[in-house]
């Protein structure tokens, strides 16, 4: 399987389709007609957002302020619309990385294929029968990246108001409402 790269894309987003509490989440990136969907799960796109921010916080930190890197997602660069279609999910991701390159101020995200026997090759290690989508964006790009995909993640059921838990269509059984109150 090749490593699809995007240095840099036009468009790098996550997203997610289908109903609340039935959604399907995805990377994806385009340059031009290529657009590239890879499939993860809803716990990795909120890791992976909150890891871009840590990222980001730590290199503007070590710089003294002096690296290349908002403080918030440039409002230019705020993308809140929907994923390009058809989505034709590539693979679905297993490990995922982040790097920062100070040579060009960028920061690069790979997501690597999951392998059926879970065991994936070190990130960085090339394997020719897994797939790795290596994306390059500047720092602006990632604060929007993260931005936009906490927000794809918010979407989804509403929390139940005294446990915290997801509100589901077709009912809720609330541990609180059966007086354990823990």
């Amino acid at each position: 399987m090749p490593v699809i790269s995007y240095d840099p894309p036009e468009r790098f987003v996550a997203g997610a389709v289908g109903r609340p509490g039935d959604r399907a989440f995805y990377l994806q990136a385009r340059s031009g007609r290529r657009v590239t969907s890879v499939g993860l799960e809803k716990f990795q796109v909120t890791l992976l957002a909150e890891r871009l921010e840590e990222l980001l916080d730590e290199v503007l930190r070590r710089s003294g302020g002096d690296a290349d890197v908002p403080p918030a997602a440039p409002s230019e660069l705020k993308d809140d619309g929907p994923l390009d279609q058809p989505v034709e999910e590539e693979f679905k991701v297993g490990t995922m990385a982040l790097a920062w390159d100070p040579a060009d101020e960028q920061v690069v995200i790979e997501a690597q294929e999951a392998t059926e026997s879970g065991d994936e090759p070190e990130v960085g290690e090339d394997d020719p029968a897994v797939a790795v989508l290596r994306v390059r964006i500047s720092a602006a790009q990632a604060r929007a990246f993260a931005e936009r995909a906490l927000k794809v993640v918010a979407a989804g059921r509403p929390p139940c108001p005294l446990c915290g838990l997801p509100l589901d269509s077709e009912g809720h059984v609330c541990p609180r409402q059966n007086g354990y109150l823990g």
